[in-house]
Order: C-alpha cells, then sequence, then structure tokens
C-alpha cells in the first residue's frame, strides 16, 4: 500500500512540476492624450534670394582684338566714362592712317578738278569751247568732290574703330564679374566685365510651378536681411512668363520701398503676404502623435468609454514649425495618444498618464 501511495504522491508531483503557469497580464500603460482642437496657421511661404541691381550691363568691345590691359576687377566701384579695358589698338591706328592718306589724294584731286572747271568755264563764256565740254568738266568735279566725301567718312570710321579699342563704363556701378583676361583675343560684341549699375535694388527669388499663379505684380512681401536680422517692406515688380531651363522654377523680382538697401549679393528671405493661408483655422499635432501605418500615416485615438486605443489614419496636408497640419482623418474633441505611439497596438487598454507633481498637488489637501 505504501508503494502505490507514493507512486500516486510522485505521479502527481510530476504532474506539477510540468504543468506551465499561467502569463501574467499584460500591465495597462499609461499615455501622454491630447484633444483635438482648431488652431491658427502661423506659418507663411518662405523662399531665398538675393539682392541684386535692377540694372545690370555686360560690356563689351565694339571691334575685335587682343586685350592688352585690363583696368576692373571684381567689386570695384567704377565712375561713368573711366576706362576699363584696352585692346592693342595698332592694326586701328594703321587703318586710320591709311584712311588719312586716301582722304588727302580724294581732297587734291577734287581741287584739281575744281580748277580745271574753272579755267574750262572761262573758256566756255569767252565761247572757245561747247557746252558739251564744260558739262564734262563739272561731272568730273562732283565725282571727285563725292571721292573726297566717301574718303572722309572712312577716316571717321576708322577713327571710330579705333577709340572702340578703349571700353569705358556706360554707367556708374560695381563690377560684378569679369569674363575676359588680358592676353585674351575677344570678338566683336563678346563680353568682357559686368557690371551692377548704381541706384534702385531688387529682390530675385525663385517659385515652383505650383505656386507662381498665386503670385500678382503688386503683391506685398515682407524681406527679411539674414545678416542684419531686419525686415524690409518691397512689392512684387516683376514675375517671370517662363520657366528656368534648368531649375524649372520661375524668378520673382521684388522692388524694395527703402532709400537705404541691403548690400549687393545680400541674401533675403522674401515671404509674400496672403500666400500660404497664414491665420487659416486648422487641425495641429506634434509630431510625436504621428506613426507610419503601411505606406499611411496614422495616429491612435482613445476611447474614453472603453478605454482602449483604435489606428486612425490620418493626411498631412504640411508642417507648420514643429507641428504637422492634419488635412483629414481628425474631427475636434478627439483624443489622440500624443507619446509612446510606437509601443501600442489596436485594442490595446490605457491609462491617461498623470505628472506625479500634478498628482501629489492634488492629493495633498486629503492628507490634511
Amino acid at each position: 500500500m505504501n508503494k502505490t501511495l507514493f507512486t500516486v504522491l510522485g505521479s502527481a508531483f510530476v504532474l506539477v512540476a510540468c504543468s506551465r503557469s499561467a502569463p501574467p497580464e499584460e500591465p495597462v500603460r499609461a499615455v501622454k492624450v491630447m484633444t483635438v482642437g482648431v488652431d491658427s496657421f502661423n506659418t507663411g511661404h518662405e523662399f531665398a534670394g538675393e539682392v541684386k541691381a535692377r540694372v545690370e550691363s555686360r560690356l563689351g568691345f565694339r571691334v575685335g582684338g587682343k586685350i592688352i590691359k585690363r583696368q576692373a576687377e571684381v567689386g570695384q566701384h567704377v565712375r561713368q566714362g573711366q576706362v576699363l579695358a584696352q585692346l592693342d589698338p595698332q592694326d586701328y591706328k594703321l587703318a586710320a592712317d591709311a584712311a588719312r592718306a586716301q582722304m588727302a589724294a580724294a581732297s587734291t584731286n577734287r581741287d584739281l578738278a575744281a580748277a580745271d572747271y574753272k579755267r574750262y568755264k572761262e573758256l566756255k563764256d569767252q565761247n572757245f569751247i561747247s557746252g558739251a565740254e564744260l558739262e564734262r568738266r563739272e561731272t568730273t568735279l562732283k565725282a571727285a568732290q563725292a571721292q573726297l566725301e566717301q574718303a572722309q567718312s572712312q577716316l571717321a570710321v576708322q577713327g571710330n574703330q579705333a577709340n572702340y579699342a578703349v571700353l569705358v563704363a556706360d554707367v556708374s556701378g560695381v563690377v560684378t564679374a569679369v569674363e575676359a583676361e588680358v592676353g585674351q583675343v575677344v570678338t566683336a560684341g563678346m563680353p568682357v566685365l559686368r557690371i551692377a549699375a548704381d541706384g534702385v535694388r531688387d529682390v530675385v527669388f525663385s517659385v515652383p510651378e505650383d505656386k507662381v499663379a498665386a503670385i500678382k505684380t503688386g503683391m506685398p512681401v515682407k524681406v527679411r536681411v539674414w545678416a542684419q536680422n531686419a525686415e524690409l517692406d518691397g512689392r512684387v515688380r516683376e514675375v517671370a512668363a517662363s520657366a528656368d531651363p534648368l531649375t524649372r522654377t520661375y524668378p520673382v523680382k521684388v522692388a524694395l520701398d527703402t532709400p537705404t538697401p541691403p548690400v549687393l549679393g545680400a541674401t533675403v528671405y522674401v515671404q509674400p503676404q496672403g500666400l500660404g493661408g497664414a491665420g487659416s483655422q486648422v487641425i495641429k499635432l506634434p509630431t510625436t502623435a504621428l506613426r507610419q501605418d503601411g505606406k499611411a500615416s496614422a495616429v491612435w485615438v482613445l476611447d474614453k468609454a472603453t478605454m482602449t486605443v483604435k489606428s486612425q489614419t490620418v493626411q498631412i496636408a504640411t508642417a507648420d514649425g514643429n507641428e504637422a497640419v492634419v488635412a483629414s482623418g481628425l474631427q475636434p474633441g478627439m483624443l489622440v495618444v500624443s507619446a509612446g505611439v510606437h509601443v501600442l497596438s489596436p485594442g490595446q487598454k490605457v491609462s491617461i498618464y498623470q505628472n506625479k507633481v500634478a498628482v501629489a498637488a492634488s492629493a495633498s489637501p486629503s492628507a490634511k
């Protein structure tokens, strides 16, 4: 009997030892929640721009030749009429000398024809020659006069060509680029220097294709100067009719309403007024409330009756500072988990997190 009792007790012990203990219940997680509400959209569209001269000229020689001297450098301020560069003028001087010699020869022929005509006219007055002979001498004189005028014009052209070998600033301004160096052979009209004329300054920035339709001429803009931390007023002066072939964006020019514009080339930030919906009422969430559900963005919505969470797909429109603007998927008054979203699962029970300091403060009156 004792043997049988030991056998039964041993079997029971083995069964108890082999049986698995029940898994512990998952703890109720405390989560931070926020009530969905409507707030003002604060951020407008801002574009980076650059201060440029309203008038910028590319200067080049009106004749071709080899550059022998350049007196202007990038960043240098030049005055109107100041010499900027020079070509080798030797060939043009020789051409001018040749034209001058041709004019002297034409002048001599004209004087000879004039004297001949005068003598034949006197003979005609004495009826020693016929009228036809006098007309031939008159025609010769007119031809000699025309040749003289042609030589004078040719001399003037060659003189101009020699003068064109000197590049002179046609406006006062700042040299912004040098496109040819000493020793280089340039053709007529080839850009050598670029000058930003003194006077009015513009702010130039680029907008994408989906925003260019909203930019209108005369639209007020705010211009923030990066280096000076100053804000200026301006108005859209010009909107490009076609996109830049490289960036596929549309250049926009803004006229500044200030007597002391920023320095040339300064970096600025342009914010067109009325573009981007600043001040409109939107639903915003902190980025900590968002999670990725497949290819869509989603949030956890708390059902306060059952204290469980469910996944809610949302569509994000844009960002407003450090917050995301929700286009659809939420309604004001919903409770959304704002922290710890990556450790939750659908239908999970949760509790609302309370700050220990706030709990202690609320418990202190009852302890008295």
